[in-house]
């Protein structure tokens, strides 16, 4: 890919945190944190001296459909280079003891980021190998940490893992997604008319059949019955489905 190519190609992303990850193991880490990264639109990784060759197969398997991360890896040889160009870098580590750095939960380390990269800062966020996570000197470098709510008892997250989580608190950041939604399957909500139209219907049905009883309990039966029906989000198919019932029923009473 050209490198014109791929700026348009991520022209819609803006500005972002660039993932770096220190020294990583296997390649299919590697590959799948990228797979990660560009599941939420981040295609900036950095990795400082990999165990294995670069450029690894490996990850190039594991990464399926990030090309636009693979192919912009930038491969250096110490943490000092990868982050001389960064103003504000965050630390993900399970060990805070000993260190006077602030600690932040993902979701707080990822508004700030969005708050310095707004402001024309660039960001970057330090992952360490599998095996023992970022060494005290790599942490030396960082402006804070990031510190997973995780089970104390088992702290280690595979780094595919922990990038990904990262990733997503990032977009989450930046999209506006309501917490819930229905998926309306082609249909639409009904109107308040048509609701009200079905509950007086189904109102005259049961009270046909001497639903509302005893009478001193009518009016309160009614009312419920009217408050349910108001609260449910019915669709147009709903309310042809409840008339459809009601007029069965009606046709049973009559024969």
């Amino acid at each position: 890919m050209s490198e014109d190519n791929y700026d348009e190609e991520i022209s819609w992303i803006g500005p972002v945190p660039s993932i770096i990850l220190i020294e990583p193991q296997m390649g299919e880490n590697i590959g799948a944190a990228a797979r990660a990264m560009w599941n939420f639109g981040l295609p900036h990784m950095r990795i400082v001296n990999p165990r294995d060759e670069w450029p690894n197969p490996r990850a190039q398997a594991m990464s399926s459909g990030a090309g636009q991360v693979m192919d912009s890896v930038q491969v250096l040889d110490t943490t000092s280079e990868a982050l001389e160009d960064l103003n504000f870098v965050f630390a993900t580590t399970a060990r805070t003891r000993d260190l006077t750095k602030d600690v932040m939960t993902p979701e707080r380390a990822m508004l700030h980021a969005r708050k310095l990269i707004s402001n024309g800062k660039n960001v970057g966020i330090m992952f360490g190998p599998e095996r023992s996570g970022l060494s005290n000197d790599d942490i030396s470098y960082a402006n804070a940490l990031i510190s997973v709510p995780v089970n104390p008892e088992f702290a280690s997250l595979n780094l595919a893992q922990c990038v990904l989580l990262l990733s997503y608190e990032w977009r989450r950041q930046l999209s506006v997604v309501p917490p819930e939604f229905m998926e309306l399957a082609g249909t639409d909500f009904a109107s308040s008319i048509e609701v009200q139209s079905l509950c007086k219907r189904m109102e005259e049905a049961l009270d046909a059949r001497n639903f509302f009883w005893p009478e001193d309990k009518a009016e309160s039966m009614l009312l419920a019955l009217r408050n349910m029906l108001s609260r449910l989000r019915f669709t147009k198919v709903d309310i042809r489905i409840f008339h459809g019932i009601i007029k069965t029923m009606e046709k049973s009473r009559k024969k």
